[in-house]
């Protein structure tokens, strides 16, 4: 099982990784993230111990050993009784220590579900915080580009003024739209800190240590139709499969501390010889083997203890369904939500498309000595808003990409 899970663990982060240019600094940070996160060290050292469990549940009760002398010594045939030594060892029925094994195995195995899915939470937050890094320097670099184009436009409107066709009002505001967009791109890099701080905290790294993202990103032109039947075999549904299987094997445990115990002794006691006679058997010392059976006579515990495996049961399926439920919620939002992407960055491409064309219409018309400057930032601003939608529409795609192969990977 742990190998179908590792398995499954490298396909999911392939899943995240989108498309091959990201793959590499994307993997290589999930990777890192499951060798250092405190939460991931931590949910393995959990594990560990419920396997160690398994080594507890091999014991068997204390052996009782006993002592005692005979203030007032009786008299015997073959003399007086003076001390008594006994040991006694209670063994459980045949079984019960496998049932106890098979318990805590199966503790074990549960666990060992929920190490996967904390690793798989922790490789959807670095997809995540990856790709809001994405979005914010993506933004950055169309902001820079604007910035440049608002400054050849500057130029241009100062050559204008030179000849009569431009006031200083169209240069002052082309200024003031550089300083806008000199402040939003501040702005970013402010924000950058932060998520860049955030991101190296799920590698268990200083906060300032650089991250390296891809440049540029593009939707994909098909996506895979998947089925919500895909959704039965994620974790978080596995993990109340194990529950439900831990809760069987703690029934059988119960059935078998149910069952009586077998004891068997020995008790040892040292006869003094007589003096004043000398009977067959003189001084020889007793020694008696015991064997003893513990009978739950009153066993209404175990009888209440199988009446709450059975509810546990119960309630391990409506929290399993009440799961699938949000499970299937989460998957139809996020598959809306990538769907609502596609669309929004084929939109957004389009007007970008459009807004340049409108762009070099405008500096075909400054050649020809005819250009509005109102113009001008009309289309700048209206182009910057489609780069800056386009490139939200991508971030959200992958997000919600990240989300759907959480949901869907086994």
């Amino acid at each position: 099982m742990k190998n179908q899970n590792k398995y499954a663990f490298l396909f999911l982060v392939f899943c995240f990784l989108g498309p091959i240019v990201i793959a590499q600094s994307l993997q290589n940070y999930i990777d890192e993230a499951m060798l250092t996160n405190p939460t991931i060290q931590s949910f393995e050292l959990r594990h560990k111990i419920s396997e160690e469990k398994i080594n507890e549940a091999n014991w068997i009760p204390n052996t009782e050993i006993s002592a005692g002398y005979f203030v007032s010594e009786p008299e015997t045939r073959v003399g007086a009784q003076r001390t008594r030594i006994g040991f006694k060892q209670m063994l459980p029925w045949f079984g019960t220590i496998t049932a106890r094994e098979n318990y805590a195995s199966s503790m074990a195995e549960a666990e060992y579900v929920e190490v996967t899915i904390a690793k798989r939470k922790l490789a959807l937050s670095v997809a995540e915080t990856y790709y809001l890094l994405y979005e914010i320097r993506a933004k950055q670099l169309v902001l820079a580009e604007n910035i440049q184009l608002l400054e050849t436009y500057e130029q241009l409107a100062l050559t204008s003024i030179e000849v009569g066709k431009a006031s200083a009002v169209d240069v002052l505001r082309l200024q003031i739209r550089q300083n806008e967009l000199v402040q939003e791109k501040e702005v970013l890099a402010e924000q950058q800190e932060g998520i860049q701080a955030a991101f190296n905290k799920l590698l268990n790294r200083n906060y300032d240590v650089p991250v390296a993202t891809v440049s540029s990103l593009e939707i994909p032109e098909d996506t895979l139709v998947i089925n919500y039947d895909a959704l039965l075999l994620n974790p978080e549904l596995l993990k109340y499969d194990m529950l439900y299987e831990s809760v069987t094997q703690s029934e059988l445990l119960n059935q078998r501390d149910g069952l009586p115990m077998i004891g068997f002794g020995l008790d040892y006691l040292p006869v003094s010889e007589r003096t004043d006679a000398n009977p067959i058997d003189n001084g020889k010392d007793v020694l008696m083997p015991m064997v003893s059976v513990s009978i739950p006579l009153f066993n209404k515990r175990y009888k209440s203890i199988s009446r709450q495996n059975q509810l546990r049961q119960q309630e391990i399926e409506t929290q399993k369904l009440h799961r699938l439920n949000l499970l299937e919620t989460a998957f139809a939002k996020a598959i809306s939500q990538r769907n609502q992407a596609r669309i929004k960055y084929s939109t957004q491409s389009k007007n970008v498309k459009q807004a340049k064309d409108a762009e070099e219409i405008l500096i075909k018309n400054y050649e020809t000595g005819t250009i509005d400057f109102n113009d001008v930032l009309d289309i700048q601003e209206l182009q910057l808003k489609f780069q800056t939608n386009q490139i939200s529409a991508i971030k959200t795609y992958y997000l919600q990409s990240a989300i759907v192969n959480y949901l869907i990977t086994k």
